[in-house]
């Protein structure tokens, strides 16, 4: 007999971790790999259940973790398995599944929990592991297109110099003077909000004999500045793309964009047609214009990383966001109804739909200004069950937006040196691709020693 002794014992070898167990006590678990050892009857037949097999010392070898073959050894002493708070519960259900052992012969004090340890493991890798390929497939994307722009700039005249140029403008971690242009950039855009704010406080207002508002010299200046550089940053950056069709599409400068043309609109209106006060309500359009440089905050994007992580999350969460909506609207209606039966005749300002419709999105959304309240009892149980209704909604897609968000903020981290490199050195590509490929042969290695 090839696995037999006198002694009865079957000696094996599990990662360096050796261990001689009773033949008797096998016999008892026969449809687990060392019980089907016992019915091998040939040295082909044994090495289909273990890795090596040594003749002469009868010791069957198995290229596994031996800091896990302790809880196999458990089980075969006690017929039942045990599991540490501290091991990773997927590796231990590939070790135990690995040597036959169901999880059935989990004792009772560890099953619940290891069950309970694996469903909630279950869910947030699964929706990590979506993330990450959607992660890693948008990288290389971005990098793919990032290094098409670098190699159009071979081809074009001054591509060298209009290449250092671009990228002082877009990537401020390029080079010294890329991160002063940035830090500029970031004063200009704080200067130009803060100027806006000072020149609607009524203290800094001054007006004429006819009441009309007179501009402040020192906020006028400071405005055509910033309005000079926002101007310089966009033609800048539209001269210098290397792809022009694609610059248009791009969010940031989208936004770059709608934070300068409404200047040079309202600056024609005040041209061609006089002022604001002499247009009625083609003034008012005007001024809806002027309020549009408070977009000038979003300018802030390009040197953030939160930032277009927010942005990337909100794209990406249109379906929870949708989620969202839909159950605050069926909410709204619900509730709105049931307070304008309970109110209308009551003079509180629930008298219309609309109305109870705008209270209803207070209540559910737990702003609540108070400026219209329901005085019957039946509007007040529909108050109370609007403003619980609101506290559960909100509450549900909330989870899944922040875990999108963290995660697209980790993406980011990681894209830049990916980005650095390619600037530097134009090896992005193959940096990210290694950086994959690193972490896809650490995560191989780990499960297939079993290692938590």
């Amino acid at each position: 007999n090839l696995y037999g002794r006198s002694d009865g014992l079957l000696h094996v070898n599990v990662g360096g971790l050796k261990r001689s167990l009773c033949c008797s006590t096998l016999k008892k678990f026969p449809d687990t790999r060392l019980g089907k050892l016992l019915a091998c009857d040939s040295e082909e037949d044994i090495l289909q259940v273990c890795d090596d097999y040594d003749v002469q010392q009868k010791e069957f070898y198995f290229d596994r973790n031996p800091g896990l073959f302790p809880y196999v050894l458990h089980f075969y002493q006690t017929g039942k398995l045990h599991i540490m708070e501290e091991l990773c519960v997927f590796s231990f259900s590939q070790e135990i599944e690995y040597w036959g052992i169901n999880e059935f012969f989990l004792d009772s004090c560890c099953s619940y929990r290891y069950h309970d340890r694996k469903l909630e493991s279950s869910r947030h890798r699964s929706w990590d592991d979506e993330s990450d390929v959607s992660s890693i497939d948008t990288s290389v994307d971005e990098i793919s297109d990032l290094n098409r722009d670098m190699q159009h700039f071979q081809e074009v005249r001054y591509g060298n110099v209009r290449k250092c140029l671009w990228l002082t403008l877009e990537n401020p971690g390029y080079s010294i003077p890329s991160k002063l242009f940035s830090l500029l950039s970031i004063s200009v855009v704080i200067t130009s909000i803060a100027t806006m704010c000072i020149n609607s406080i009524p203290e800094y207002q001054t007006f004429d004999s006819d009441g009309k508002l007179i501009e402040d010299q020192t906020m006028q200046t400071l405005e055509v500045f910033c309005t000079c550089w926002f101007t310089f940053e966009v033609v800048t950056r539209l001269l210098l793309a290397p792809n022009r069709r694609k610059f248009f599409h791009h969010p940031l400068n989208i936004i770059d964009m709608v934070s300068v043309v409404p200047i040079y609109i309202t600056l024609v209106f005040d041209l061609t047609l006089g002022s604001e006060s002499e247009l009625g309500e083609l003034g008012r359009l005007i001024q809806v214009f002027r309020l549009m440089r408070i977009f000038r905050v979003l300018k802030l994007a390009r040197h953030s990383t939160g930032l277009r992580s927010l942005g990337a999350t909100l794209r990406h969460s249109y379906r929870e966001v949708g989620i969202l909506l839909l159950y605050l609207a069926v909410g709204v209606s619900v509730f709105s109804g049931i307070a304008y039966t309970a109110e209308y005749e009551e003079d509180v300002g629930l008298d219309t739909i609309p109305a109870c419709w705008w209270w209803g999105t207070v209540s559910m959304t737990t702003v609540g200004y108070g400026d219209v309240v329901p005085v019957t009892v039946a509007g007040k149980l529909a108050a109370s069950g609007c403003i619980l209704g609101g506290t559960l909604v909100v509450a549900l897609p909330i989870t899944i937006i922040f875990n999108k968000f963290s995660h697209f903020y980790r993406r980011q981290k990681f894209l830049l040196p990916a980005m650095e490199t390619q600037t530097s050195s134009g090896g992005s590509l193959y940096f990210l691709q290694s950086k994959c490929s690193e972490a896809e042969r650490t995560v191989g290695l780990i499960l297939s020693s079993g290692s938590p």
